[in-house]
């Protein structure tokens, strides 16, 4: 069975959600999401999003997210996303995104790795009142569909150009779904690891796809671990303490109650010095302290976290939390272009799926949600002034028989070809960075 689209995205975390409202209202657009709308890590980011203050802090913001990513950056992303930050936080206003002020001005916090506050939030679920927001604003535009429990199983190419996908529902068949242009926003990795901050659901299937298809990946060994995860001795997804609480002063403590680290280090550098102090320990985890927090600014900025500590039986208010490094975030990716175009033709990616450079080897806080959001527009943008309907699928090399055919027969067993294609991917490029390192006349 063959269905029709004008675009399909993959994916409804804010890279998905804002492209499909920055493309032309008279277009069909299908979004289809692995899971329940609301089960995205977009949904989940607590901390806040960065916003260039104004003309004097720009040089200051691009060096932060510079030197976080060890220089690593593609500058031209990264002077991108700060230029268009103003505009996204003005977009989201409009969509009834609530931002924390001081009477009539912004109420700005820091993370580590900036230099100064720049940080804008919604106490400390600044990830679920933007996405929120972009998902009732979706849900309300009559040419958008959205999909929920509907998996991404392949892409549909022909003649080196993306035709659309092939899309497994929950409790139906799977089927070829045809789109003049398709966007992947289909998140990170998390999945993939026993401990992660990620939802479960997210295993990198676009990039499985991506490398079945010959499309250019980038940097898939750059994986962010996040310092401070509550440490819990049950299976599943961390609950992440944000960057935001030791931004507000709250300290790191080793075994004996003695800090031992600044905790506003870049977060790749702060994780190591966690693990260092862990086996200085002999401790499966260090203790994370808010008493220089004042109490009624832990409940009013951080009421989340508060209240998912004391269900784990701590009290952040009057005892300090036992905390642990999980992977967090992907830096790497399906490879895009300044216009979030991959290599193949009407084939677009945002997002944590894709990379364009921004965050080079390691992210700083709080730019994730931008640079989704900016990158999305510019996908949305570049899609929507280039458009060019394909031909009817009819006269495409017919994907009937291929979707009925015994390959997607058995999901499960694509799903478990498709993690084992990522991580071996994953384990290849870590091995030729640490050759590249061993070795600097090694120019593979």
């Amino acid at each position: 069975m063959i269905k029709h689209t004008d675009i399909l995205i993959v994916g409804c975390g804010v890279a998905g959600l804002f492209a499909a409202l920055h493309l032309p209202k008279d277009k069909k657009i299908t979004i289809i999401t692995k899971d329940t709308a609301k089960h995205s890590d977009s949904y989940l980011a607590q901390g806040g999003i960065c916003v260039l203050k104004n003309e004097e802090d720009y040089q200051s913001y691009f060096e932060d997210t510079m030197k976080a990513g060890h220089y690593e950056n593609r500058k031209e992303s990264v002077e991108l996303m700060i230029r268009n930050s103003a505009h996204v936080i003005h977009e989201l206003e409009t969509f009834g995104v609530h931002f924390e002020h001081n009477g009539e001005e912004y109420l700005y916090t820091r993370e580590g790795g900036h230099s100064t506050q720049r940080i804008l939030f919604h106490k400390d679920r600044t990830g679920r009142e933007i996405t929120s927001k972009l998902l009732d604003a979706v849900r309300g535009r009559k040419n958008i569909e959205l999909l929920e429990k509907h998996t991404l199983m392949d892409l549909w190419i022909a003649d080196q150009q993306c035709c659309g996908g092939v899309i497994l529902p929950e409790d139906a068949a799977v089927y070829a779904m045809h789109a003049d242009y398709t966007i992947l926003a289909s998140g990170g990795i998390g999945g993939l690891f026993t401990h992660s901050t990620n939802y479960r659901h997210l295993t990198g299937d676009a990039l499985a796809i991506a490398l079945k298809h010959g499309i250019r990946l980038e940097h898939v060994d750059y994986i962010q671990i996040h310092p401070t995860t509550l440490y819990s001795e049950k299976p599943g997804r961390r609950f992440l303490i944000s960057e935001s609480v030791r931004g507000e002063g709250a300290i790191l403590l080793d075994k004996d109650g003695n800090r031992f680290v600044n905790e506003l280090l870049p977060r790749d550098l702060l994780t190591k010095e966690v693990y260092k102090q862990m086996e200085k320990d002999q401790m499966p985890y260090v203790r994370l302290s808010l008493k220089p927090i004042p109490e009624e600014e832990i409940m009013g900025h951080f009421p989340h976290i508060y209240k998912k500590c004391l269900e784990a039986g701590y009290d952040i208010t009057k005892e300090p939390i036992p905390v642990v490094p999980a992977q967090h975030y992907f830096m790497g990716g399906i490879w895009v272009n300044s216009m979030s175009k991959t290599s193949m033709e009407r084939l677009y990616a945002a997002g944590e799926t894709s990379c364009n450079g921004v965050h080079g080897k390691n992210r700083l806080a709080s730019n994730s949600l931008l640079e989704s959001l900016v990158f999305a527009e510019r996908a949305a943008d570049d899609l929507s002034k280039n458009y060019e309907a394909l031909e009817d699928a009819e006269e495409i090399p017919n994907m009937t028989t291929e979707v009925e055919h015994e390959k997607y027969r058995d999901p499960e067993k694509i799903k478990r070809e498709y993690k084992k294609l990522v991580l071996d991917k994953i384990k290849e490029m870590e091995e030729q960075t640490k050759k590249r390192m061993s070795d600097p006349n090694d120019r593979s």
